[in-house]
């Protein structure tokens, strides 16, 4: 994980996953990693959190207590169009079935990872979107 530290360095990420321990994994990890972590429990707390944190990156579960990440995503895409951004996104989920990635992709997610998460993987990706163009 080392090796995409200064990729992370001053990144501001978002993490949603009505999962305590993933929350705790992944704020600890990308903390780690010189990033800033909030993380949330569900699409609603995200949303109010997005309200006053300009997240660089979300990355989000699927299978939410209130609403599914795809609605997140969509509400989250909006709010950033009207500050001209585009927020590049993760999607996390349990499920490997092909149908639900092409699911996940079309909604817009950048990237589908299935769970249980490859730390080193999940790292390097985040470093990678961080290159992305984030200004629409």
């Amino acid at each position: 994980m080392s090796n995409q530290s200064m990729s992370c360095q001053g990144l501001r990420l978002l993490v949603v996953d009505d999962d305590a321990d993933t929350r705790i994994l992944l704020t600890f990890l990308f903390e780690l990693e010189g990033a800033e972590v909030i993380a949330a429990a569900s699409a609603d707390e995200a949303l109010k959190i997005m309200s006053s944190f300009k997240a660089d990156i979300l990355i989000s579960d699927i299978c939410l207590p209130d609403e599914d990440g795809y609605s997140l995503l969509l509400k989250v895409r909006n709010l950033e169009a009207k500050r001209g951004r585009k927020i590049p996104a993760i999607a996390l989920t349990a499920s490997i079935v092909e149908d639900d990635r092409k699911r996940a992709l079309s909604a817009g997610y950048d990237i589908h990872q299935c769970k249980p998460i490859d730390l080193d993987e999940l790292t390097s990706m985040v470093a990678t979107l961080s290159r992305t163009e984030q200004y629409v």
